[in-house]
């Protein structure tokens, strides 16, 4: 069947000879070439996605591995340290020892000055058995015993037994005090007397070296 031409005014006639079949293989081919470079850019951006995770892990792994080398060293150091933390917590523990075996230090001339200078003048200290009791509990060592045992006093003319232990109840650091005995022989009279002393008596020096 031909086709009818078609003519206007003020236009060159034109007459499309093309087969219908070349028409469509040429929009197939059209179409296909779309759909390859459709391909090919998602190709592409695939590519380039991968890449860039690729670049990531590397990274990632670069730093890794100088994190390990760095905890290696940091690990490496410690243990060279390790004689140096056992001397301090031998020292540690040395310190401790020290403050609660030397916790109850006394320095007994200056404690016995204190009970001689509480007497009476012909009244003296001749003798005493004294021992430090425990380390102290409370945050008062005033409430707590420290020192404890027996006094010998001596004088040359009997004296009252009573006004000799008020005399030493008025001591600061003393707790308490009762007559016990009393002896007597040409020359003197001796009293032996119970003391207790609170903990004020300790001289602490130990233990303020270790808090410093």
């Amino acid at each position: 069947m031909a086709t009818a031409a078609v003519f206007s005014l003020g236009a060159a006639p034109r007459v499309n000879l093309m087969p219908r079949a070349e028409t469509a293989r040429r929009e197939r081919a059209s179409l296909i070439r779309r759909w390859m470079w459709g391909i090919v850019s998602a190709l592409l951006v695939v590519a380039l996605a991968a890449a860039g995770t690729f670049f990531l892990q590397v990274t990632a792994a670069m730093r890794l591995a100088e994190e390990n080398a760095r905890t290696n060293a940091l690990l490496t150091q410690v243990a060279a340290l390790t004689d140096v933390r056992a001397k301090l917590d031998l020292e540690g523990e040395l310190a401790d020892f020290r403050t609660a075996a030397m916790g109850t230090d006394l320095t007994w001339a200056q404690l016995l000055a204190t009970v001689d200078n509480a007497l009476p003048e012909d009244v003296s200290v001749t003798g005493f058995s004294l021992a430090p009791g425990g380390l102290a509990q409370g945050d008062d060592p005033a409430l707590e015993v420290g020192a404890t045992g027996t006094l010998t006093l001596s004088s040359a003319s009997p004296a009252e037994i009573v006004p000799l232990v008020r005399e030493l109840r008025g001591i600061e650091s003393v707790l308490e005090v009762d007559g016990w005995q009393s002896t007597a022989d040409d020359e003197s009279y001796e009293y032996e007397l119970r003391i207790s002393f609170d903990q004020s008596v300790y001289t602490g020096a130990y233990a303020a070296e270790v808090t410093e």
